[in-house]
Formats: structure tokens, C-alpha cells, sequence
């Protein structure tokens, strides 16, 4: 499985696990809630559900509403999916998991929108994981930029400048979020041990979440089965 295959899987069975959708539901929600997801086609979600159904993580029910049955006359009626048990149970592995993939840019977009869904020890895993990703990344790019600084044109160097500033914002983000989880906060300030259900819109740029961008949450309910 390609990395970037494992990252739609885990976010098709987060977003499952908190209701049934059909694939345009899906597609909407990973377009919209997840922006490392913003262009990709029914082409990728498609096979990707297959192989979910395939592993029993999923089931496939019939759409049964007024609204498919008008919007869909003469044609094979929509599917919806349902996360199964076995996949509720293989979702709360994966984000159990703390290895260097989730501190990736992609990776760590997607499991940051299931945050709400994660205990706080991992969250922190993460997190700190993440922080250590991208200082060694400012590093070598302050690095790179003293060496190279004397060779480059005004405008190459204020485009190196402003990815380092870039960096430097999600360091200091990050450092805010690490502060909150060790003071026993969540995003809505809460000092309750257990994390709220959280789904996050990430800021334009990249798909991550700016030091200025405010998350959007709610709270939907498990309907796993």
C-alpha cells in the first residue's frame, strides 16, 4: 500500500465512524473538512472503498430514502458505508499509531482532523513528533540559505525566506497545542480528560492549520456498528 493510499483509507474510515455516507458524501467531506484531500477523483475514492469493503471493514446497504429513490429513477440506487466492527476496531488502531509517517505534511493533516477521536497521550506523541519533524527541516533550510544566500536573485531568496517563515509559524502553532495538551486542555479549553469529537477545515495553504486559522468543531455521534 502506497503512503498516500493509507492516508485516504484512514481518513474514509474516521469520517465513517462517525456516520454512513454515501461516496459523494465522502468525496464532499474529504474535499472540504480534509484539504490534503482537495483535488482527488471517485477514480481514487472508489477502488479505495472496494478494498475497505473487501477487508470487512466496511459493508455496502442500499440507499433507501425518498430523496434517492426520486433523484435516481432508472438508475442503480446509491450505496451507502458503514463502517463495520472489525473496521471501528482497525480505525482505533491506526490512530493509536505514532510512527515517523504521521508527522509527515499529509499524514499528519489527516490525523490532526481525528484528533477528537484520539486519547491525549497520543496527541502528544504526535504533536512532539511533528515539532521534531519541522526543526530539523528549519535547520537544514537556514542551513542551505546561509550557503547559498550570495548565488540566488532577490526573489528566489524571498521565496526561501518565506517558506522558512512558514515553518516557523506551524513551530510556534505547534508549541501553543503542546503547552494546551500538557495543561489538560483540549481546543474548546476544556479540562475534562476526554477529547471532544472534532472535525477540522485546514487552512488554504497546503492543507495544514496556520497559527491563525480556528478549527471548526462538532460533535457527532458514533454510529458505528
Amino acid at each position: 500500500m502506497s503512503r498516500r493510499s493509507g492516508i485516504l483509507e484512514f481518513a474514509v474510515l474516521g469520517l465513517l465512524r462517525e456516520s454512513p455516507m454515501h461516496g459523494y458524501e465522502l468525496r464532499k467531506r474529504l474535499n472540504t473538512s480534509l484539504g490534503v484531500f482537495r483535488a482527488f477523483s471517485y477514480g481514487t475514492l472508489y477502488p479505495c472503498l472496494k478494498t475497505l469493503v473487501t477487508n470487512g471493514w466496511l459493508i455496502e446497504e442500499p440507499g433507501n430514502t425518498h430523496e434517492d429513490a426520486v433523484s435516481l429513477a432508472g438508475r442503480r440506487a446509491k450505496i451507502v458505508y458503514r463502517l463495520t466492527a472489525d473496521g471501528k476496531e482497525h480505525f482505533e488502531q491506526l490512530l493509536s499509531q505514532t510512527g515517523p509517517d504521521a508527522y509527515e505534511d499529509e499524514h499528519f493533516a489527516a490525523r490532526f482532523a481525528f484528533f477528537g477521536q484520539t486519547s491525549r497521550d497520543v496527541r502528544m506523541r504526535v504533536l512532539e513528533g511533528r515539532r521534531s519533524r519541522l526543526e530539523e527541516r528549519l535547520e537544514k533550510m537556514r542551513a542551505s540559505l546561509v550557503r547559498t544566500r550570495e548565488r540566488l536573485d532577490d526573489y528566489t531568496l524571498e521565496l526561501q525566506r518565506h517558506g522558512m517563515e512558514s515553518v516557523e509559524r506551524e513551530v510556534r502553532w505547534l508549541n501553543e497545542l503542546i503547552e494546551s495538551e500538557r495543561a489538560g486542555r483540549d481546543l474548546r479549553g476544556s479540562e475534562s480528560g476526554e477529547s471532544a469529537q472534532q472535525d477540522t477545515t485546514f487552512g488554504a495553504t497546503g492543507g495544514l492549520p496556520r497559527p491563525g486559522d480556528t478549527p471548526r468543531t462538532d460533535s457527532p455521534g458514533d454510529t458505528a456498528t
